[in-house]
């Protein structure tokens, strides 16, 4: 499986390099029901870029990955606004000017930005994330006004200018499924991967670990509406070092194989294998299971290196838009299968 394992990851390298843009962006695309063969429209976001990056941080050693990375995180410094945040969509997005900066886009690019070496933010955007909490000290996705007194002068600077557009914010959250108090689950994992074990950061341990507690990580998030997607990003906590997330490791180990098909599929698509074996791995787990899942996803790659398209986070709990695209679903089974590779070798 050796070989064929390095031709289906280099295949895939050589594809995101053909498709990425001379700017270091991806293109993601927005669909109204998961396999995206109806209607669709191509979409420029900041979100996409960066999930792949952090795929590619596990074989950055490998020149064409390299190359990729180097140019993605050119295309995320490009993005970024004043306080050293991040917006889901593009600075040239139509809707960039009504959608708030938010702390997933702003923590993950942060994450990703730091593990190529790269100092940026330059100062550090950490107090400006860190103002960004509730009073149980769980962080509010939306960086925004609220009727509460923050310290930082910055955080001010950042949210007063929705002042200057009463008429489109309300147009804005009129028209979203989201709020301006939202507290998601995979939001703040996602915060806490930035920031790390921290005396600030312990409401969100405690968070996760009773979200899933409770079995309530496929309703944990507005935006991350799939439980295996969810595992996803708990479990590269624990990866990263964050063992006071041991209590996850047996139940979500236990849920992933639950779900294990004749086929070697973990869960129902694709994109629930090749997340479920990055988790089991997360967790330092290699149940017989994960050689069948890598053993279905090196079958379902295309001629041309990718993975069929599919819906991978959503606008709402109600589903009714979401986004996904090739080269996303490629980064995640191309991460699967270079950590499997790097596993038996």
């Amino acid at each position: 499986m050796s070989t064929r394992l390095d031709q289906a990851v280099a295949h895939a390298l050589l594809f995101l390099q053909q498709h990425q843009f001379p700017s270091g962006e991806f293109i993601s695309h927005c669909a109204l029901e998961p396999p995206m063969a109806g209607w669709i429209y191509s979409d420029s976001a900041v979100f996409p870029t960066a999930l792949i990056g952090h795929s590619l941080l596990h074989i950055q050693e490998e020149p064409l990955a390299d190359q990729i990375l180097t140019q993605a995180t050119k295309f995320l410094r490009d993005q970024m606004n004043y306080g050293g945040l991040w917006n889901h969509f593009t600075n040239y997005h139509r809707f960039r000017h009504l959608c708030p900066l938010d702390i997933d886009d702003t923590s993950c690019v942060s994450a990703l930005l730091r593990a190529r070496g790269i100092a940026c933010p330059v100062p550090t955007n950490i107090p400006l994330i860190l103002a960004n909490r509730n009073d149980e000290g769980l962080f509010y996705s939306w960086f925004l006004l609220r009727f509460r007194w923050v310290k930082n002068r910055t955080f001010w600077r950042v949210t007063l200018p929705e002042l200057l557009r009463p008429i489109q914010s309300l147009l804005f959250w009129y028209g979203v499924e989201a709020s301006r108090n939202d507290v998601d689950g995979v939001v703040n994992a996602n915060a806490l991967y930035y920031l790390g074990d921290i005396p600030d950061t312990q409401p969100v341990i405690e968070y996760i670990l009773r979200i899933i507690a409770e079995n309530k990580e496929h309703d944990c998030d507005l935006w991350y509406r799939d439980s295996f997607f969810v595992y996803y990003f708990f479990t590269r906590n624990y990866y990263a070092g964050i063992t006071k997330l041991e209590p996850l490791r047996a139940p979500i180990i236990s849920r992933i194989l639950a779900q294990a098909k004749p086929d070697g599929r973990l869960g129902e698509t694709l994109a629930d294998t090749a997340w479920a074996v990055c988790s089991l791995l997360n967790l330092h787990s290699n149940p017989p299971e994960i050689e069948a899942a890598v053993r279905y996803i090196l079958q379902a790659q295309a001629e041309h290196g990718s993975w069929a398209r599919w819906l991978l986070y959503y606008g709402g709990p109600k589903r009714i838009l979401g986004w996904g695209s090739e080269e996303m679903t490629t980064g995640f089974c191309l991460e699967a299968l270079a950590r499997y590779r790097k596993l038996i070798s």
